[in-house]
């Protein structure tokens, strides 16, 4: 992964017609699987082809209207695109995982989500930079991405990453633990008590709530993060820890909760989430409660922007492991009309 790049290769137009290997993507059932394609541009850049589906139990489970392609999906795409060109295009071994320490996705063209009557074939052009050590390995680098849907570019993506084998996997979760970590297959798929409401964070299928028990002290909201287990779509395969997509979903739903609070239920249903900022220090551990928090807002209508920053950290055992700093959108400015005033969007579903 070099910082100099060679000349760019102009590659044949990119395919939609099938996914990729699961294995390539490091998933288990096709059905999760996005990315559809993926060429090389140059020594260290890829142009990788995804389809957004129109109806996915997790990805399309949303009340907010009008109905926009998940940012979350666009994430889930980035993250398969830069898996796959790592592992066909840029040397990365067979068996390497890929653990982001930070990330960014931020959109410029919200608008460009709106669903319509086709799939959205979405270009993800992925650029890796790193240091190979002696034996031409990466253990650290950074993975850049631009995401295009009919060449409107849509937005971008940014995670800095450890690559890491098995082996070395499991020595880091070791050391960090002590003991064993226990997996997901472990636990048994149960609705937790307190879960919170679907409707109060956007969702429709409960299945798809990872928060319970909320509760408001000294003007911060906390609720414990409960994912169900049998969710396929967070857990495609089993894992030691709550993966990072679990985190971001427990973010966004806490900061959809405190905005309802502020503002009412119903303005749930008419926002959406346009940037995520987000960094992981440790492993959240399956077998101690996590605990997110957020400041709930002061009130009143969001900035003139329409947007609103929503802070929420995560805490295992009262100690910082994780955080992510959402904005959310009022929905009537994802279009403005020629006087920057805002315009509506129809209302698709």
């Amino acid at each position: 992964m070099p910082t100099e790049l060679e000349p760019v290769v102009q590659p044949t137009g990119l395919s939609f017609g099938r996914t990729v290997e699961r294995a390539l993507v490091h998933r288990t059932a096709v059905s999760e699987v996005f990315v559809t394609d993926v060429q090389q541009l140059g020594e260290s850049t890829v142009r990788s082809g995804a389809q957004l589906p129109l109806n996915h139990g997790y990805f399309s489970d949303h009340l907010a209207r009008p109905a926009l392609f998940d940012p979350l999906l666009l994430l889930e795409a980035g993250r398969q695109a830069g898996i796959a060109g790592s592992h066909a295009h840029m040397g990365l071994r067979p068996g390497t995982a890929m653990i982001v320490d930070n990330f960014t996705l931020a959109l410029d063209e919200p608008a460009a989500l709106l669903i319509g009557r086709v799939p959205a074939e979405l270009r993800i052009d992925t650029e890796y930079s790193g240091k190979r050590s002696r034996t031409g390995r990466v253990r650290r680098g950074r993975v850049e991405q631009q995401f295009f849907i009919d060449d409107t570019r849509v937005g971008e993506h940014a995670m800095d990453v450890l690559f890491v084998n098995q082996h070395e996997h499991e020595i880091l979760r070791h050391s960090q633990r002590g003991t064993p970590a226990p997996y997901t297959s472990d636990y048994p798929d149960l609705a937790p008590q307190g879960q919170v409401a679907a409707e109060a964070v956007g969702r429709a299928n409960p299945l798809n709530v990872v928060l319970a028990r909320p509760r408001v002290a000294g003007g911060v909201l906390h609720a414990l993060v409960t994912p169900r287990f049998g969710n396929r779509s967070l857990f495609d395969h089993d894992y030691d820890h709550l993966p990072a997509a679990v985190l971001v979903e427990a973010a966004r739903q806490l900061a959809l909760l405190a905005f309802g609070e502020s503002t009412g239920p119903a303005a749930v249903r008419e926002t959406q989430v346009v940037r995520l900022d987000a960094s992981f220090g440790r492993f959240a551990e399956l077998d101690t409660p996590v605990t997110a928090s957020v400041r709930l807002p002061c009130g009143g209508p969001p900035s003139g922007t329409g947007r609103r920053d929503f802070a929420v950290g995560f805490s295992q055992a009262e100690e910082p492991i994780a955080s992510v700093t959402i904005t959310l959108l009022d929905s009537a400015r994802l279009v403005q009309g020629p006087g920057g005033e805002p315009m509506s969007l129809p209302d698709t579903q």
